[in-house]
């Protein structure tokens, strides 16, 4: 043992002396497949760094003992008890001491960086006086806090604007992204890259032999960190932000930029700002809340299990219907490593969705040259030869359940046996589509939602007879193509589309009793939604939201507005074809300015968010889903439903359900029955849940 840390016993990390006087440190939390920092980690790695600042070594090298990549950041759990007991500042500054003591050793510190390297462990990486990448796709190096509610408070904020620059700095911590060792080494983060098996002896090479950093880099870490030049960048940055989050919805950004704006001094004073301002903001409705959106996504992670033992993992996929939807699921399965044949009964349609599925590739595959490989995983099957090789078929046809029961009745005799059958349908409920299906326990919904590139949740739709196994097969599957999985029953328009009906279809009321468009969406927007109905309709497309609604409106008891009872005018159904409720123009909604004098209702907010509560109610009571954390997963990320708010059924948590209720029965009287609390108001679920002990 090194004689500057005899005595010392540790569970989270190994100290390895070599002969040159080099310490290597080893990260390997006890207990845990992947490196985080908990308090017990952070204590024992500041007791390590007290010693060794007494007995030096000649340089030290931090690097992880896991395969998991380098550390995955702060230990989110701890995080959300801490913040129950409001001691949440003790943990900031325990994380601020150990890694000031890092920064403050007498010998010269590298951190050897392979695989993610995310929050706190960045964090300690900045602290160090250099640091080496492995070029490994793999390896990602981001400061995410801010997705939290937060951002970064163990000195991430006060040092990497120095060592990159404010404008790199804050493009890296006001979105979250995470960059790969190529772009790291870019910005000046990373001082040099290499091969993953040559990370520690470049790291010992550096700190023995220094490196001198780049002049330009060196200067505009000193520039744009001078006050003059934070009084000018912050408007500036602020302005930047406010085109994306409003400061009363997502107060981080706007808390770091202003902490950076006006904190001076030496490194400590920088600190303890730094400190204040995120204790602050762990303290808000928004970082709980989007606390509790990191966990619902861990938990639809969790669901994507692998394949049980005996079980047929899915290796070609099958895809019948060359729409947009269709189409896209087929590039995207290709795309994620997917063997997949797609078909429709003509042959422009094919080379439609091939032509899309180009631009995916030519956007999402880096490397030029290896984009032919994955544009031949995706062949064009006008005959339908791949269902005869298929593990998985999607079918995403026209929503009509005639149409859909002839196809299957063609395709399943000329499946494999243990290939599963799936549908892409919107709102048909399962049980009328199975009717005819002869092996039903392999018969399921898969349910994307558009674009498919960029939406996350996939429902695996259920129905009496479908088999278990098929389910996990399915879940196993969504995990392989990045998708999270979240299991609904097989009713009308499932979960999302039978919560965001109302909301649709409200806001098309309002619109046709002349309130503009512009307003309906503003209104939407201000509470918290990523694009407001109308827009939202439009993007859909007038004859999915009008085909919907024809199956939805009778389930839900809901009269449709005469702009969604029957299917457009040919050029008529919105964004793809330029014209819809509002006119497009490259891409983007042409919204007419509200007049001068226009006052928008009172209650127009109301009208349009408290249908989709009453919903969420109501599939809650009716057991669409499990429980009420799967429905907020469910809505948020099929829908976007406003995160900071964690949530409808946690919204009505926070909000009080009886405030609610009388809000609903006040519409109820000013506007309709459509108003009526549905079943469920009075379910235990929509109580506050007692936050950790």
């Amino acid at each position: 043992m090194f004689a500057g840390l005899d005595g010392l016993r540790f569970s989270h990390w190994q100290a390895e002396p070599r002969e040159d006087g080099v310490l290597v440190l080893s990260f390997d939390r006890a207990d845990e497949s992947v490196n985080t920092f908990a308090q017990d980690v952070l204590i024992e790695l500041d007791a390590l760094l007290e010693r060794l600042a007494l007995d030096p070594p000649k340089a030290l090298v931090i690097r992880s003992a896991k395969a998991k990549g380098f550390i995955a950041g702060a230990d989110i759990r701890e995080f959300q008890a801490f913040d129950a007991k409001g001691t949440i500042g003790d943990s900031i500054r325990r994380g601020q001491m150990a890694f000031q003591r890092l920064a403050e050793l007498p010998c010269p510190t590298v951190a050897a960086i392979h695989g993610f390297c995310m929050g706190g462990g960045t964090e300690i990486a900045l602290a160090c006086d250099y640091r080496v990448a492995s070029d490994d796709p793999s390896t990602k190096i981001g400061l995410p806090e801010v997705k939290l509610g937060i951002y970064p408070g163990w000195g991430g904020s006060v040092r990497l604007p120095r060592l990159v620059g404010a404008p790199a700095a804050f493009d890296m911590m006001l979105t979250g992204r995470a960059l790969s060792a190529k772009a790291a080494r870019g910005i000046g983060l990373v001082d040099k890259v290499v091969e993953p098996a040559l990370i520690v002896d470049a790291a010992i090479a550096l700190a023995r032999k220094g490196a001198t950093r780049p002049f330009k880099q060196r200067f505009m870490g000193w520039a744009t960190n001078i006050w003059p030049a934070r009084q000018a960048l912050a408007p500036v940055l602020v302005k930047q932000v406010a085109r994306k989050a409003k400061k009363q919805h997502y107060p981080a950004p706007y808390a770091m930029i202003e902490t950076w704006r006006r904190a001076s001094g030496d490194t400590r004073s920088l600190l303890d700002a730094e400190r204040k301002s995120v204790v602050k903001l762990a303290g808000t409705p928004t970082a709980r809340n989007l606390t509790r959106v990191f966990f619902l996504m861990e938990r639809l992670k969790g669901l994507g299990g692998k394949v049980a033992s005996g079980q047929q993992p899915i290796r070609r996929v099958h895809v019948i219907g060359a729409g947009v939807m269709g189409g896209d699921i087929a590039a995207w399965s290709a795309y994620k490593g997917f063997d997949v044949t797609l078909q429709d009964r003509e042959q422009p349609f094919i080379d439609k969705a091939q032509a899309r599925a180009a631009t995916l590739f030519e956007k999402k595959v880096k490397d030029p040259a290896k984009r032919p490989e994955v544009a031949a995983r995706l062949r064009s099957d006008l005959a339908g030869d791949g269902i005869a090789d298929a593990d998985l078929v999607i079918e995403a046809i026209v929503e009509n359940a005639d149409a859909k029961r002839g196809l299957y009745a063609d395709v399943e005799p000329r499946l494999p046996a243990d290939a599963l059958l799936t549908t892409n349908t919107s709102s048909i409920p399962l049980d009328e589509l199975r009717s005819g299906v002869q092996r039903p326990g392999q018969f399921a919904g898969l349910h994307y939602f558009n674009p498919v590139a960029s939406m996350p949740l996939v429902e695996i739709v259920h129905h009496d007879a479908v088999h278990e196994v098929t389910a996990q097969r399915l879940a196993a599957f969504c995990k392989a193509i990045d998708k999270l999985p979240v299991p609904v029953a097989g009713t009308p328009g499932f979960l999302v589309n039978r919560l965001l009906f109302p909301y649709m279809l409200e806001a098309a009321s309002a619109y046709a009793e002349g309130i503009p468009g512009k307003a309906i969406d503003r209104a939407a927007v201000d509470f918290g939604m990523p694009m407001g109905p109308i827009e939202l309709i439009d993007t859909v497309g007038l004859d999915v939201a009008s085909g919907v609604g024809q199956e939805l409106a009778p389930f839900l008891g809901l009269r449709i507005p005469a702009s969604l009872a029957t299917p457009p005018e040919p050029g008529q159904r919105g964004k793809k074809d330029g014209q819809g409720l509002y006119t497009w123009v490259d891409g983007k909604a042409q919204k007419p300015e509200l007049p001068k004098d226009f006052k928008a209702p009172e209650d127009l907010q109301d009208r349009l968010i408290l249908p989709l509560l009453n919903e969420a109610v109501a599939a809650l009571h009716d057991g669409v889903v499990a429980d009420a954390d799967l429905l907020d997963a469910g809505v948020i990320f099929g829908t976007g439903f406003a995160p900071f708010r964690g949530g409808p059924i946690q919204y009505i948590r926070e909000t009080g359900a009886d405030v609610i209720v009388e809000r609903l029965r006040t519409l109820q009287a000013r506007h309709g029955d459509r108003f009526a609390p549905r079943p469920g108001w009075d379910s235990p679920a929509l109580q506050p849940v007692p936050r950790p002990a």
